[in-house]
């Protein structure tokens, strides 16, 4: 997608601190936080929704989802957290690129 800002993101055409990246997939601070801690989580490989994914996206998503974790303290969100993928307009989706919010550092309310 030649316009999708987490494109140009991954590609360092738009600066923003990545605070992981391997080969798959980056993390990044959303610019508009919901908790005192929240990131999101990008697959580099552009899709837009869940059913969108080929064979191999499924197992980055996995992968992501396995390596937050082992990240947790790094992110500062150690003592618990909340991920959220939001598909489509009715679903709060603004970026067409799949990516999973993770919201923690402080104790979060129940929804």
């Amino acid at each position: 997608m030649d316009n999708c800002i987490f494109c140009k993101i991954r590609d360092e055409i738009i600066n923003s601190k990545k605070y992981y990246e391997d080969d798959d997939f980056f993390v990044i601070a959303d610019i508009s936080p919901k908790a005192k801690k929240h990131y999101l989580m990008i697959p580099k490989n552009h899709y837009k929704l869940l059913e969108d994914q080929i064979e191999n996206d499924i197992k980055v998503l996995g992968k992501m989802l396995n390596t937050l974790p082992k990240i947790s303290k790094q992110l500062g969100i150690e003592g618990g957290y909340r991920i959220i993928i939001n598909q489509g307009e009715n679903g709060g989706q603004e970026v067409p690129h799949l990516h999973i919010h993770v919201l923690g550092g402080e104790k979060l309310k129940n929804f």
